[in-house]
């Protein structure tokens, strides 16, 4: 916890560091318009339409390469921050754990605890290393994605056994009941890809639709078959929805909305990436959009499929 108040100075640094090259590409491209202005009309008074035309297409390059560099800029101020909440969120989720399992142990060993009071402080501190295992998990995954599953082959996969088994791992890490938070809609369906890959999509959508639903989370898993043998998937939460500007972004490696020391939930950034990048590998998409019957979110993965046989 201790890292926490360091954070400020970063977003603050990071965007003085920034700001500049940002200005001075706006006044550079201001002055190129200004300039350009000036010579067309100069020349055109004296007729020298050969200069004119050499002299404006310069300056159009110029502005072209002004542009460029602006687009660019813009990119690596929003990709720092993004860096940014990324370290201060895994350092945080990294920290929490291991302090929490420090306590557990230092209290275990300098006071007498009854069974009940044993067992208790035992089950905290597995779900406290479950949780790290989680976050590690999703770093490695983040490092080898093209390698994921490949010591595996291909296979048919019914999408409502692995959906369910699924649904099952993410209530027990949220400790919630599936028959009180899920509701299954199934069409049978079949992918052909590697299970293990499946399993990261849907677990990290799943675990984003329990986290970002509302107090009492309802969460609808509903497959579909669509033409041309395609397969869509929706998770449905009943959150408070995703805004439409940010829709695309949260794909994004490192990208979460807000700043860091305000958040309420915990991750790290990583998961809709991740989900994104296996997604395109299957030669499939996920997208997110409103839910039409009420507040939250709908994410829907489409994939190569066929009906199940």
């Amino acid at each position: 916890m201790a890292a926490a108040p360091q954070s400020p100075p970063i977003f603050t640094r990071k965007s003085r560091t920034l700001r500049f090259p940002i200005t001075l590409s706006i006044i550079l491209m201001t002055l190129n318009v200004a300039l350009m202005v000036c010579w067309i009309v100069l020349l055109a008074q004296l007729g020298s339409w050969s200069a004119l035309t050499i002299g404006t297409v310069l300056f159009a390059l110029i502005l072209v390469g002004l542009s460029v560099y602006l687009v660019v800029t813009i990119k690596e101020v929003r990709l720092n921050q993004r860096q940014s909440n990324f370290v201060d969120s895994v350092t945080h989720e990294l920290k929490t754990p291991i302090a929490a399992l420090r306590l557990y142990l230092e209290t275990l060993q300098i006071r007498k605890l009854d069974d009940a009071q044993r067992a208790e402080f035992y089950r905290t501190m597995g779900t406290e290393l479950l949780r790290l295992d989680h976050l590690i998990s999703q770093l490695l995954e983040v490092a080898r994605l093209d390698a994921i599953g490949q010591q595996f082959a291909p296979e048919d996969i019914e999408l409502e056994s692995l959906l369910r088994d699924c649904a099952q791992s993410v209530c027990a890490h949220h400790k919630r009941e599936v028959v009180e938070v899920m509701t299954f809609e199934f069409v049978p369906a079949v992918v052909h890809a590697r299970k293990v890959v499946l399993e990261i999509i849907f677990r990290n959508l799943l675990d984003n639709a329990m986290k970002y639903a509302a107090d009492n989370p309802e969460v609808i898993v509903r497959t579909r078959l669509k033409a041309r043998n395609r397969v869509s998937v929706q998770i449905i939460d009943n959150g408070a929805g995703v805004p439409a500007d940010i829709r695309k972004q949260i794909f994004k490696m490192f990208y979460r909305g807000g700043n860091e020391l305000e958040r309420k939930q915990k991750g790290t950034g990583l998961g809709l990436y991740i989900c994104k990048t296996l997604t395109q590998i299957l030669k499939g998409d996920v997208t997110v959009h409103d839910r039409p019957d009420g507040p939250g979110s709908v994410f829907e993965v489409e994939l190569p499929g066929r009906p199940a046989s």
